[in-house]
């Protein structure tokens, strides 16, 4: 069992329920992720067809070792609980004193779960701001890089005339101009987008503040994706001639910046599509509204707008093997250590932990939340 400051007694236990945000079909771990808790002295406990919407079936989960929940109060009295998404209003009275939640968390566009949290005095550990000292975010990459090739797909999608697009391809036709594709920032969404795009055959403009990382993507596309240095008179240029917007800036653990203004949305193209995959931190266009997978698109000012906060829930399968991959050696971590021994051998790990003992522990989130700024070693001592 755990204590609030992440001391331990032995082995944490381990959690996993079924998601119940809207159209969310991944589940936070596979049987080989449970095989290898199981190996390390790890009970875990999967909540039973937690992950058919991914094609996991129980069988397979009982076969790696793990004990079937019969419901989700039964797999949220684990020590640890590993979800996908962030406590939704209906889960939010599962939580209490000294549970250690392992998920995405985007605290700063949903201020409800922060202050829920806090009040609980849950141990919230963000996958979104385990941070290397290089800068990347290697459990947020996988579904950045879902995310980022999906934009495109369904970008795509609805420049179809039936779908209430302006009846664009984006890969043209012989004599006839490309689609436009029109993508701001540069990192793992954004490159992934961009990529996709060229891939179609689109003409493709990749925008981002840091010129080092648009250097790069040259040496690699060698030209085939435009790159432009980020700022107002550009962005206001290439967002008027896009076909297809997506929206691709990150601010680790913060609020996204909203780098398009409503004038800008005014001046786009009749039939024009907006991807906004920052919509989980807020959005970065203006008009941004987050919508689910049930009613994805609104439109607004004649251009049409997607901004689903879990579009990586639509691929459940794929998304559900890249996110293990990813998280399973921190949750190994936490689960056989315990936090505070855990994010003291890993500081990654410690830049994880949003919420301790009714604390916000991170500086970003704290900042983005308007709450005093507790540090994590003034609690774990």
């Amino acid at each position: 069992m755990t204590a609030s400051d992440g001391s331990v007694d032995a082995a944490l236990t381990v959690g996993v329920p079924t998601e119940v945000k809207n159209s969310e079909h991944r589940v936070a771990i596979t049987p080989d992720g449970v095989r290898e808790l199981v190996e390390h002295g790890v009970e875990v406990t999967v909540q039973r067809g937690a992950g058919t919407s991914s094609a996991i079936a129980d069988d397979e989960y009982r076969a790696a070792g793990a004990t079937l929940a019969a419901d989700a109060d039964e797999a949220w009295t684990a020590d640890l609980v590993c979800k996908v998404k962030e406590p939704q209003p209906e889960e939010l009275d599962r939580l209490r004193d000294g549970l250690v939640l392992f998920t995405y968390l985007h605290l700063a566009a949903y201020p409800e779960v922060a202050e829920a949290l806090v009040r609980r005095r849950v141990t919230g550990v963000a996958y979104e701001t385990v941070q290397l000292e290089s800068g990347d975010l290697p459990l947020l990459a996988p579904m950045s890089e879902v995310a980022g090739r999906m934009a495109t797909q369904i970008g795509a999608h609805y420049l179809e005339r039936e779908n209430g697009g302006r009846g664009v391809l984006l890969g043209g036709a012989p004599g006839v101009r490309p689609g436009r594709v029109v993508v701001l920032g540069a990192g793992n969404v954004g490159w992934n987008s961009a990529w996709i795009a060229a891939g179609m055959e689109a003409e493709v403009v990749l925008l981002d503040k840091d010129l080092d990382r648009l250097r790069w993507v040259d040496q690699i596309h060698r030209g085939r994706i435009m790159t432009l240095a980020s700022n107002r008179g550009a962005v206001e240029r290439a967002v008027a001639d896009a076909d297809l917007l997506i929206g691709a800036v990150l601010v680790p653990g913060g609020r996204a910046p909203t780098v398009v203004t409503e004038a800008m949305v005014k001046a786009m193209k009749p039939g024009a599509v907006i991807v906004d995959v920052a919509v989980d931190q807020g959005g970065c266009i203006a008009t941004t509204q987050e919508t689910t997978h049930d009613d994805p698109v609104y439109e607004a000012h004649g251009v049409l707008h997607y901004a689903v906060g879990n579009i990586p829930g639509a691929v459940p399968n794929t998304s559900t093997y890249a996110l293990t991959n990813a998280t399973l050696p921190y949750l190994v971590g936490l689960a056989t250590q315990g936090l505070a021994a855990a994010t003291a051998a890993d500081p990654a790990l410690a830049l994880g932990v949003n919420t301790l003992a009714g604390a916000v522990t991170h500086a970003t989130v704290a900042d983005a939340l308007g709450h005093q700024h507790t540090p994590l070693d003034s609690l774990l001592g």
